[in-house]
């Protein structure tokens, strides 16, 4: 599995890769994460494998995004949505940047909930999305009742703006803006550039 992006974050002494999904690779494990109790509220995907198959191939053919698995020393753990605002059901909910970018996620193997993973990975991809340099903001619209997301899109250097009402929630749009970030983990990406 070859990644799109690789860094090693010396906080967990892990090495953090996103890989680009890949539908025959990815589909069945892709299918189990989406079943999961805790996936289930927030991506309301626990359908049958034959309707997931329709669905990942859906999305792996809307070029406003792309999708990663996101890895913790080469062990696929989480799932990856890394979008253009411009061409996605969000960008009505404000007036975007035509660079603005957003991310979904979810973790997708239980043994590493709770293990304080969810920072790190999301730290590491929205730094790999600010590789564009066009891009001075990432946003996030987590659903409003999902606080843990929330918060940890709030350690990260997100910050809440508005509820907004999309089409399967009512989310909460974050705003992650360049400036803020690199203040806030410059040691952390200065150090892994060394």
């Amino acid at each position: 599995m070859q990644p799109a992006f690789s860094f090693y974050d010396y906080t967990i002494e892990k090495t953090l890769s996103f890989a680009k999904v890949d539908f025959e690779r990815d589909v069945a494990l892709l299918h189990k994460w989406q079943q999961q109790s805790y996936v289930v509220p927030y991506w309301k995907l626990d359908i049958s494998f034959e309707d997931y198959k329709k669905h990942l191939e859906k999305f792996l053919e809307d070029e406003h995004q792309t999708l990663y698995l996101g890895l913790i020393d080469g062990v696929p753990i989480s799932y990856w949505e890394a979008y253009w605002v411009r061409g996605d059901v969000v960008e009505n909910c404000y007036d975007p940047h035509p660079e603005d970018q957003g991310i979904h996620l979810l973790i997708g193997e239980q043994a590493f909930l709770g293990n304080g993973y969810a920072l790190p990975l999301l730290r590491a991809i929205v730094n790999f999305q600010f590789l564009n340099q066009g891009t001075e903001k990432i946003i996030a619209e987590p659903d409003i009742q999902n606080e843990k997301m929330i918060h940890v899109f709030e350690k990260c250097g997100f910050e809440k703006v508005k509820p907004i009402e999309l089409p399967d929630k009512t989310g909460m749009l974050m705003y992650c803006h360049r400036e803020t970030f690199e203040r806030r983990w410059k040691d952390v990406f200065e150090t892994a550039a060394i």
